[in-house]
Order: structure tokens, then sequence, then C-alpha cells
């Protein structure tokens, strides 16, 4: 019974230094903190040789990735047990390691298929081409560690062809859609009554957010982890990290300038939820906003101005990064302001922008004077 007390114990005081903790770090520290949690109660359903590949690639990749895996991964080995009749009396936790080497690459290619449309606890699942894409590029990751690290022979994940992904239309804001949905925000016209009311109280902080996703291209998840100290108006800077965790500075135009003053004459008025005092956009409740409310502000006032795209946060990521290009040319400086690591991954968002460029510029060079 004392062993049991002391145990109790032990798990209440970690349990209060992860809430110190917590409390004690920003929001992208926290969120770090509660996907580590996640992690290890989802590894409790994978084999226990897979805690190898998770210590060895977290130096090189963020809690988020690690999870997004782990997801994956839980899934594939639930295949195996329901598609193998060896593996389906065991355990998914006592799996060993050379049921890598034992499976082939049809295997895997019927793992792929079964991808497209499952049933999995009473409830139906279907993976798109990108999810499908997404879940094989775990499993090479996940072969490819262990194959690297010589603890298994074959490596059959490898063979596997990646799906061809169809290319999709890249939806954006034209600019008078962008100017009527600033206007939009401001005057909540279209909502409905109970939404006005709400509008009331909300309105200068959506004109902020909305504002600054349009003005400076910022992700959801750098806007949510805003903290008062980070924004410097007076070099009309703000401190943000972006993937990968890194900090860099984003610099806010004369438009964004006056959204965001105005509502930070709002925002020290209002006492936050303990926990919450340094986060900058707060919700009705007082605590920092989420990445999903945001997303749902956005979806809300732009519906009333286009029903035909479905604009998200990362639509109005893209609308910023289109305007950019268009007044500067510079797909450099655009890679370099969305936080691109890769400026091919600018280029491919962009390449429409980029060939009406070099249309306009066929009759740039005059090869000869030309004589009326």
């Amino acid at each position: 019974m004392e062993i049991y007390q002391d145990g109790l114990k032990e798990l209440f005081e970690y349990r209060l230094e992860v809430v110190k903790s917590m409390n004690a770090k920003n929001y992208h520290d926290k969120t770090d903190i509660e996907n580590q949690l996640k992690l290890r109660e989802i590894m409790k359903g994978l084999p226990d040789f897979c805690k190898t590949f998770f210590r060895g690639i977290e130096p090189t990749t963020a809690s988020r990735t690690r999870m997004a895996y782990a997801y994956d991964l839980t899934v594939f080995f639930n295949f195996i047990k329901d598609a193998n009749p060896k593996y389906a009396v065991m355990d998914i936790k006592e799996f060993p390691i050379n049921i890598l080497d034992e499976l082939k690459v049809v295997d895997i290619e019927e793992y792929l298929e079964y991808l497209k449309v499952y049933t999995k606890d009473e409830s139906l699942h279907t993976n798109r081409e990108t999810g499908i894409k997404r879940k094989l590029s775990s499993l090479k990751s996940f072969y490819n560690y262990y194959y690297v690290n010589e603890m298994i022979n074959e490596n059959p994940a490898s063979k596997v062809k990646v799906p061809k992904l169809h290319e999709k239309e890249i939806i954006r804001l034209d600019p008078d859609e962008v100017a009527d949905l600033l206007d939009m925000v401001e005057s909540g016209e279209k909502l409905t009554d109970t939404q006005k009311s709400y509008h009331k109280k909300t309105k200068v902080r959506d004109v902020a957010i909305m504002t600054l996703l349009l003005g400076t291209g910022i992700r959801v998840s750098e806007c949510v982890g805003i903290d008062i100290n980070d924004i410097d108006f007076k070099n009309t800077g703000i401190k943000i990290r972006r993937k990968g965790g890194y900090e860099t500075i984003i610099y806010f135009g004369d438009e964004v300038e006056k959204a965001l003053i105005d509502y930070y004459n709002e925002r020290k008025d209002i006492t936050p939820v303990s926990g919450h005092e340094d986060a900058f956009f707060l919700s009705i409740q007082k605590k920092r906003m989420s990445v999903r409310s945001i997303e749902k502000l956005v979806g809300k006032y732009s519906q009333l101005v286009t029903q035909l795209k479905h604009i998200t946060p990362h639509k109005l990521r893209s609308t910023y990064g289109t305007s950019l290009y268009r007044e500067t040319g510079d797909i450099y400086l655009v890679a370099d302001v969305l936080g691109h690591k890769d400026v091919n991954t600018t280029r491919k968002h962009y390449a429409a922008q980029e060939d009406e460029r070099k249309w306009k510029a066929r009759n740039a060079v005059k090869l000869r004077e030309e004589n009326f």
C-alpha cells in the first residue's frame, strides 16, 4: 500500500512539474510539450522496436512531425495485423523488428490500396492521393532509418513508387475580393443576428487578424503564437516562430500597423485567464486563440464574399504571396518573406505569375530600330 501511495505521489509531482513547465513557456514550447505527451500515448500502441526510430529522429524533426509519423505507423501496423494471419493473433506491441524484413513490395502496395477506404472501430476512413502519399512517405522514412542503421536487411518501401498527384489549381483571392473581405469583417453586414451579437465584441480583433494574415502572409500557427512582447510597433516588426522552430522578424505595413494598434489599445483593457497573460490575440473566453478558432473565423467571413472558393488561412497566405510577387517580381524575396527554405517551393506556387512576367517581357529587348 505504501509503495502504491509513493507511486501516486511521484505521478502527481511529475504532472505538477509538467504544468509548471508549461506555464513558464511560450505558446510554441507548450505545444511541443503537449505533442510529446500525445506521442508517448500513441507509441503505447506501436511495436516496442519503434522507440528506437523515434529516439533517432528526434534531433532532426519537429514534435508535430513525429506525432504524424506515429499516427501513420499505427494505421500501417493495424493493417498488418488485420491482413496477415501470422500476426493476427499477436499483440501489435509484441511485433518483432524482423517483420520489416518479411514484408515484400506487394504487401506495401496492398497497404496503399487498403488506405483508399477501410473500416476501423466501426468508422469508415478514406484517404485521397495526398493522404496516401504522406503515409507512404512516413513508411519510407521508417524503413530507411532501420536499413541505414543496419538493423534490417531489406528495404521494400524504397522500391514502391510514390503515387502521382494530380495538380490542383491554387486558390487565392483577387484584389477586389480582398477589399470586399476586409469591408465585410469591419461591417459584419451579412452576418446572422447571432453572429452580429458576437461581432460587436470581436470586430476590432477580427479586423486585426484578417489584416495581419493578408498583409504579411504568416501561417496561422505563427499568428496564434504571437505574444504581446513580440510586436515592435516602433520598427513595425513581429517576432514569430517558423516551421522548424527558428525565430525570425517579419515586417508589416501601414494598414496592418493601424489594425494592430486598434486591437492593442482594446487588448490592454482585457484581463486574460491565468496562463494566457502573454497572448496577443484572445478569444471571447479571454484565452489565447487556437488555430482552429482562426480557421473558423476566416471561413465565416470569406464565405460571405465568395461561394466558389473555399478560403482558409493558407489561402490568405497564397493571396499575399501572389500580390507580393506581382509587385516586386522577386521570387527570392517572396520565398524569404514567406519562410520557404527552398525557393523551388515558391516557384511551384507562383509558376503562373512567372509565366505571365515572361510573356510580358517578350518585347522588352529591341533588336533593331523601328522604321515608320
